[in-house]
């Protein structure tokens, strides 16, 4: 199972999500809506309409930036990191 860790600005708005899930899945967005079957509204929430991730969030898969079609291995960690910009 791939090791999901999501940022701590997701959780307060779906009751019961972790910060860590741990989910079964062939690619990030496979990882995303099997999510999505627990948490519905969460796969909005990371990707946009087209579809595509958010441009506010970076998504890694062993530590490599990914896309939507990245493959997750068995042992995968996928990391969804919300983007800090500023002024």
């Amino acid at each position: 199972m791939a090791d999901v860790r999501l940022p701590g600005t997701l959780t307060p708005l779906f009751p019961g999500l972790p910060r860590r899930v741990e989910v079964e899945a062939a690619t990030v967005l496979a990882a995303i809506d099997s999510l999505e079957t627990k948490w519905p509204g969460l796969r909005d929430r990371i990707v946009e309409e087209g579809p595509a991730i958010r441009r506010h969030l970076h998504v890694y898969v062993d530590g490599e930036r990914a896309g939507l079609d990245t493959p997750v291995e068995e042992r995968s960690r996928l990391d969804v990191i919300a983007a800090i910009s500023g002024g």
